[in-house]
């Protein structure tokens, strides 16, 4: 079973990170074995286990402080993966794709707002999605909150280069 998480750069262009068989640690330390040095990312943020035994794949957030989301929604407990899942840890958006699925994979663009210094009240003014069908705004979706940002001109723009990825090679 192949196993990778797919993110798009700013500029385009398309970074995929296989998975090996057993337990990925994501987070900030350097070492994780999918280091995303980010403020915004905890130390040991989540991890992913690949069991080709079972062909499972399962998430499950390390008690980060902004949370691990997938699809939408904020993990409270271990949760299996599928391809075309959305992992969304901080300001990376992550697709999930499992032998090859899904083929084609678009761009979710992510964006952060400018940081004010430290000792001053931050407070993040993100963008919600208004459903058609009602007045009231969807504030638990965070792909729609990172896409109208990205399309927002009130951000810095958050250029995730190769360097600030590290693919390690330690395994739990």
């Amino acid at each position: 079973m192949k196993v990778s998480l797919v993110m798009f750069r700013e500029d385009g262009n398309r970074r995929e990170f296989p998975l090996d068989p057993g337990r990925t640690i994501i987070g900030r330390r350097e070492e994780c074995d999918l280091r995303i040095p980010l403020a915004e990312i905890s130390r040991k943020h989540a991890q992913i286990t690949v069991s080709e035994k079972d062909r499972k794949v399962l998430i499950k957030d390390l008690g980060s402080s902004n949370g691990t989301y997938l699809n939408n929604q904020r993990l409270t407990a271990e949760q299996p993966l599928s391809p075309g899942d959305h992992v969304i840890l901080g300001p990376v958006v992550f697709t999930v794709r499992i032998d090859g699925e899904p083929k084609d994979i678009r761009p979710v663009q992510t964006r952060l707002e400018a940081k004010q210094p430290r000792g001053r009240e931050a407070v993040a003014a993100v963008p919600m999605r208004q459903d058609e069908d009602s007045d009231a705004f969807d504030d638990d979706d965070p792909i729609s909150a990172l896409e109208a940002l990205a399309a927002s001109d009130e951000t810095a723009a958050l250029d995730l280069n190769e360097d600030d990825f590290d693919l390690g090679s330690s395994r739990v």
